[in-house]
């Protein structure tokens, strides 16, 4: 990968050419280019949804994670993401949770509510919070949990032909990998594609993902393989395509502060060198746009709104030299007229510098330490006590 000093774990990696990447179709979802805007956690509302959509190609971009308790005690929150804009054009939720069955019953209110026409399993997450229940990225390691629970939401869904995927990760750690052995039950319980974020539970988000597993999870499945991890410009995506041969990319954090991202990679996979590359000015007004965008998501609350568009702020000015106390300013918005008159405060003439494009974004962040379920690592499935212990009554899994 172009300036990640990342060695090509393939010898045609280093042949020239534009890699191939073909349409996909997952069930009656067809994906003319197969670029995913993977689901992250208070950032892919349907406000950022519709920017990175309106600059990219005809892909998919997946509502952040909603918790399968929350979605079944018909918690506000849960509902508010539920929801979609009328231009999308595939309407993609992420589902978590632990029980089977909760998930099951949660699945069937989308399809008897008719409230989306793809469902993502995740089994990626690392956060503490998830993988202490035995949740997210931890999943895996249980494969009988981890059968059931895809087994379930495939039965109910495939009845209205709602295609069901995966996200998952390597493993807990290096010396615990589960994607291989997770990725085949996922095939062979009936979902369409699975997604690899390249890292462990312990690596968190941080160094380099190890694009090498995807290759190997491709070549071992018959379903589509979609990539994650690392992303942060529109060569990455080349890159990890030509190398693994994924049949897809899925884009995380580099898109934060960024949705024109899916625009540079909708030309790169059309073989086109044009990059969008917009000035300070030309930020400001997607930041606005933004912001708006979320007035309407909450309903008229602009203050809600503008303390939510706070981190996106963060990372729109990501790079450029304004300075911290200007960057501090911006923390402290109650409106859209306070953001206004902090970007009417800018040089809008300000570029990008050129050793910044295209680098990791968002925190690179280590999991000190990986908090499982005691006893979670003894066996490979899960004993009564453990599924007592799991199942029973979580306030904070329904919490939003």
């Amino acid at each position: 990968m172009q300036g990640s000093g990342r060695p090509p774990y393939r010898e045609e990696a280093d042949q020239p050419g534009q890699p191939v990447i073909k349409p996909v179709d997952l069930g009656p979802i067809h994906i003319p280019t197969p670029v995913v805007l993977s689901p992250m956690a208070g950032v892919t509302n349907w406000p950022f949804r519709t920017l990175c959509e309106g600059y990219g190609p005809d892909g998919l971009y997946v509502a952040e994670m909603i918790t399968a308790r929350a979605l079944l005690a018909r918690n506000p929150k849960a509902f508010r993401l539920c929801r979609f804009a009328p231009s999308e054009k595939v309407r993609s939720l992420q589902l978590y949770g632990v029980n089977p069955a909760i998930v099951e019953q949660a699945a069937q209110m989308l399809v008897d509510g008719d409230m989306a026409d793809h469902i993502d399993l995740n089994f990626g997450c690392p956060v503490p919070k998830v993988t202490r229940r035995g949740g997210g990225s931890a999943l895996p390691w249980k494969t009988d949990i981890f059968a059931d629970l895809i087994a379930r939401v495939v039965k109910v869904c495939s009845a209205a032909g709602i295609p069901v995927t995966a996200k998952i990760r390597v493993g807990i750690d290096h010396d615990h990998e589960t994607f291989m052995e997770a990725g085949h039950i996922a095939q062979e319980e009936g979902c369409a594609a699975v997604t690899l974020h390249a890292r462990t539970t312990a690596e968190y988000y941080g160094g380099h993902s190890h694009w090498e597993r995807i290759g190997q999870l491709v070549e071992a499945l018959d379903i589509p393989v979609f990539g994650n991890g690392d992303i942060w410009g529109a060569d990455d995506a080349l890159d990890m395509v030509r190398q693994t041969g994924c049949a897809g990319v899925a884009v995380g954090r580099g898109c934060q502060g960024r949705p024109w991202l899916f625009g540079d990679i909708k030309n790169a996979f059309a073989g086109s060198q044009d990059r969008l590359d917009p000035n300070l000015g030309q930020v400001c007004q997607v930041m606005l746009r933004h912001g708006r965008l979320l007035v309407d998501f909450y309903d008229g609350d602009e203050r809600m709104a503008v303390h939510d568009l706070r981190k996106h702020m963060a990372w729109y000015l990501k790079g450029f030299p304004v300075g911290g106390p200007t960057r501090r300013s911006f923390m402290e918005c109650e409106s859209l007229a306070d953001l206004e008159a902090r970007i009417g405060d800018l040089d809008l003439t300000l570029t990008l510098p050129e050793r910044v494009r295209d680098k990791p974004r968002g925190r690179i962040r280590y999991a000190k330490k990986v908090h499982l379920p005691y006893g979670w690592l003894d066996s490979r499935t899960s004993s009564h006590e453990e599924r007592e212990q799991l199942f029973g009554d979580d306030p904070m899994d329904a919490s939003y």
